[in-house]
């Protein structure tokens, strides 16, 4: 490995920057993560597939990671322009069940996403719900001179921080578009950091405060979870694009007012870009919309959506598709078709002078802002080197695998297999029937062939003759 610096985009400059820790040897990074009244999206785990080799790419580089990311089970609105019911009540009222029974189902839900997508564990999984009496402490000690109050609740005055908005530059004279008018608000970017149970209701989840019995607001949870368990100020705080608009404005506003200064809260603000799916099942209001599981269901392995992932840079737009897909499974199973080779190759020497050149290149990739797509063409280069120590090639290519992770040495090829959930036919049976193809193909009996072709068919197993990387099969 080389000593290139780690340079870093910071949306709150809007300019690539070196990073330099605040604590000498560490990294603290905060991640936004889900709000748990639904299954998440195959664009909601992108955000964590980002995160998660930022984690890896700062233990590259030997920083002691510190991560930390939220769960949100309460405060989050219908719309995240502050307004609306919360989303968690409104699920468990559809559904007839404790909104703590909602937010348990659908948090398992994400965490076996995270684990399907190799994304590691962070140091902690900060769930709002435990941190309530701090949100209060923290609102009070900021309550006086940024705050005012309503019927509705404990509003965030934007007037009394400087430069509000320049996280999203898209603050105008009338103020940021997407806040929605409250009767009462001193300004349009005004935002409720408590909400007040309305008389003659009853919340699931809802506290004793100064401001009267409610719930927290949702920008609320993540200035205070961020400051607990991390400090301020903290290095690196990530989330998707949107959350560049409104929730982080409102996150370093209240940062800002509690620390008594310009202080955004977190030194580096980095957000990834968008997963675009054209026929718009990206979106949970639809009903219908991509999960994992769905792509589980049609039999592909979860790492051809990280591998998917890491082909774009995280702050460029990404399109799904099931070519995409697919294109993205068959890249991995040619790198695990190389590291198959290795299997029986002890450790070795990782400094080889061959190797060194392409462990340069792929730090330099992640030091340039992680860019994932030039650290996988140097991994595929150190993966077609030829007439190479096997034990020096292994230790490097897990050593880029433990960045990538795609679990080079985890997987095999035949685990990449399409195998839809809704098959029927057993695998043992492919593989007997494949056997006899190949003897009769051998003595050119294509009769017998095509015979054992088709009626594997019928079951919905494509025999894959024409396949450059050797027969295979996939179900359909």
């Amino acid at each position: 490995m080389t000593d290139t610096k780690l340079h870093l985009y910071n949306s709150l400059t809007r300019m690539q920057e070196p990073f330099e820790p605040v604590h000498e040897g560490e990294a603290r990074v905060y991640s936004c993560g889900p709000t748990v009244y639904n299954y998440p999206h195959i664009g909601n785990m992108r955000a964590y597939v980002f995160a998660d080799v930022l984690g890896r790419t700062l233990s590259w580089k030997g920083y002691k990671l510190t991560h930390v990311i939220n769960i949100t089970d309460v405060g989050h609105l219908t719309d995240d322009a502050d307004e609306g019911e919360d989303k968690l009540e409104k699920m468990a009222a559809e559904k007839a069940k404790s909104i703590w029974d909602i937010a348990q189902h659908y948090t398992q839900a994400y965490w076996e996403d995270v684990k399907a997508l190799n994304i590691r564990q962070p140091a902690h999984w900060s769930i709002a719900t435990d941190y309530v009496p701090q949100m209060i402490e923290f609102a009070e000690g900021i309550a006086e001179k940024h705050c005012y109050q309503l019927e509705s609740g404990l509003y965030f005055d934007t007037s009394t921080v400087s430069d509000y908005g320049k996280l999203a530059r898209a603050v105008t004279e009338d103020g940021e578009g997407r806040i929605q008018t409250v009767e009462g608000k001193r300004n349009a970017a005004d935002f409720a950091i408590w909400r007040k149970t309305p008389p003659g209701e009853t919340r699931q989840m809802e506290w004793d405060s100064p401001w009267g019995k409610g719930a927290p607001g949702w920008h609320l949870e993540c200035s205070v979870m961020g400051e607990k368990l991390l400090g301020f100020p903290f290095d690196i705080h990530t989330g998707g694009i949107d959350h560049r608009e409104i929730h982080h404005p409102n996150e370093i506003a209240q940062n800002q007012a509690f620390c008594g200064s310009d202080a955004s809260g977190a030194r580096i603000w980095m957000h990834n870009n968008f997963l675009v799916e054209r026929s718009g099942k990206m979106s949970k209001s639809s009903g219908e919309f991509l999960r994992l599981q769905l792509l589980l269901d049609k039999g592909y392995h979860p790492m051809a959506y990280r591998m998917m992932c890491l082909q774009a840079h995280y702050r460029s737009e990404l399109e799904f598709s099931w070519d995409g897909l697919t294109a993205a499974l068959t890249r991995l199973k040619r790198m695990l078709i190389a590291t198959e080779r290795l299997a029986d190759a002890g450790e070795g020497d990782a400094n080889h002078p061959k190797i060194a050149p392409l462990m340069e290149r792929f730090d330099e990739a992640l030091s340039d802002d992680l860019n994932t797509p030039l650290a996988l063409t140097a991994l595929e280069d150190l993966l077609a080197l030829k007439k190479i120590d096997a034990g020096a090639k292994r230790s490097a290519i897990a050593k880029m695998d433990q960045v990538m992770g795609l679990g080079l040495f985890e997987h095999s090829r035949t685990d990449m297999r399409i195998r839809p959930s809704s098959s029927v036919i057993d695998e043992v049976e492919i593989e007997e029937a494949l056997v006899r193809r190949k003897t009769a193909r051998a003595e050119k009996d294509f009769a017998t062939s095509d015979a054992l072709r088709d009626e594997l068919a019928t079951k919905g197993v494509e025999v894959m003759d024409g396949d450059t990387l050797g027969w295979d099969w996939k179900l359909s």
